[in-house]
């Protein structure tokens, strides 16, 4: 699986406009597997439980809210990749048919 970090990356919708790529990536996201989705939220849950963490920290250092901030901005760079990554096969496989 190769991770793409824009969607004008994947090779199948490169030359199509953002609203085109777009579409095709939800349409692609919904024939996910169980497993595949099963990742993804694993990720999800992985990214955004250390925030939740640190909030609590607030009371005892206040620079925590900073850690929160990091740890939030680094999770669409964290999850867009794989799901890109993961979707790729099925923008493929339909472009085929």
């Amino acid at each position: 699986m190769k991770l793409y970090f824009s969607s004008r990356h994947i090779p199948a919708l490169a030359q199509l406009p953002l609203q085109q790529r777009l579409h095709k990536l939800r349409e692609a996201s919904s024939k996910l597997t169980g497993p595949e989705k099963m990742l993804l939220n694993l990720v999800k849950l992985l990214v955004l439980l250390p925030p939740f963490v640190l909030i609590l920290r607030l009371s005892d250092d206040w620079t925590a809210i900073i850690w929160v901030a990091l740890v939030l901005l680094a999770y669409p760079l964290l999850l867009r990749p794989l799901q890109y990554g993961l979707c790729e096969k099925y923008i493929s496989l339909d472009r085929n048919q």
